[in-house]
């Protein structure tokens, strides 16, 4: 998968607050997000990323 940092990437299941967005904040063996809808920031593994992406949007700086 091409995720970057700064992207924001949708996933499966919403987050409590009722986003699907997050914002990619850190790429490695685990990704740094941070919530779009309340800012809540979590570490995952990447593995758990990449099987639950819907949807990757480019911030428009970005975009190719």
């Amino acid at each position: 998968m091409d995720i970057k940092a700064g992207d924001i990437v949708k996933l499966k299941k919403k987050h409590p607050c009722g986003s699907f967005e997050w914002e990619v904040l850190r790429i490695g063996a685990d990704f740094r997000l941070k919530c779009v809808g309340c800012s809540h920031q979590i570490m995952i593994a990447r593995k758990s990323v990449e099987k639950n992406v819907r949807e990757i949007k480019k911030p428009l700086a970005n975009q190719e």
